[in-house]
């Protein structure tokens, strides 16, 4: 009680109104906060992302990653399994995964330098855009820069996994038959496509994830940011 009549004539003074200062937690967000968190949230989405398909299996038992023959080998395909190739194009189909998945544990130092250094000129239209609004800002400003930059990599996967010898081995066979159109054994193209795709799908589910359990932020900024679309 002495308490409380020692500091009422203190609250009572111009100035005092007795209420704790405002934190600066509940200040208007600004554009760079939103830009930063936005890429943030990115950059989270593909280190969880390049883990997830980059392990043993990330793409090849993932029905949504699973990468199959080019769409242009579908007769090589049904033809040479008739002919009792099955187990060669089995083969083939689970190397090429593997080149993905490897790929994609290598993928992270080329997305994040492609996150860091864009440009986002509507950060606030993208936090409250879609569930995937920043992914598909990515891939739309980003996606041939990304392609460039990671085709080299599935490339060496392709070479260290034997997935481009297998499948230029079934080609072979297939393309010396008669009466057959030739088919491409080259895989570089697709399979840097199939496995980009791949990776922007697993970021899109992460920014969902991000946007939707407050749990997943894991910086103060994205807890404030994202916080945002909470209320």
């Amino acid at each position: 009680m002495r308490a409380f009549l020692f500091l009422l004539p203190l609250l009572m003074l111009p100035g005092c109104s007795g209420k704790m200062p405002q934190e600066t937690g509940y200040a208007p967000l600004t554009e760079a906060e939103v830009t930063q968190a936005l890429k943030d949230s990115l950059s989270r989405g593909i280190v969880r992302s390049a883990a997830s398909a980059g392990r043993i299996d990330g793409y090849y038992a993932n029905p949504q990653l699973k990468i199959e023959l080019p769409e242009d080998a579908d007769n090589l395909k049904n033809t040479l399994r008739k002919l009792g190739f099955g187990v060669e194009i089995d083969r083939s189909v689970l190397q090429l995964n593997r080149a993905a998945e490897r790929a994609a544990g290598r993928a992270k130092p080329v997305f994040i330098k492609a996150i860091t250094s864009m440009n986002i000129d509507d950060a606030f239209d993208l936090l409250n855009g879609a569930q995937d609004a920043a992914t598909r800002y990515l891939i739309d400003g980003s996606r041939d820069e990304l392609y460039e930059q990671f085709r080299p990599i599935v490339s060496e996967a392709l070479i260290e996994t034997s997935a481009a010898h297998y499948y230029a081995d079934i080609v072979k066979r297939y393309n010396a038959l008669p009466l057959v159109f030739d088919v491409d054994p080259e895989l570089d193209d697709y399979v840097t496509e199939q496995a980009l795709d791949g990776l922007f799908l697993l970021m899109a589910e992460e920014e969902a994830i991000i946007r939707s359990l407050p749990a997943s932020r894991s910086t103060r900024l994205m807890r404030r940011v994202f916080g945002s679309l909470d209320q």
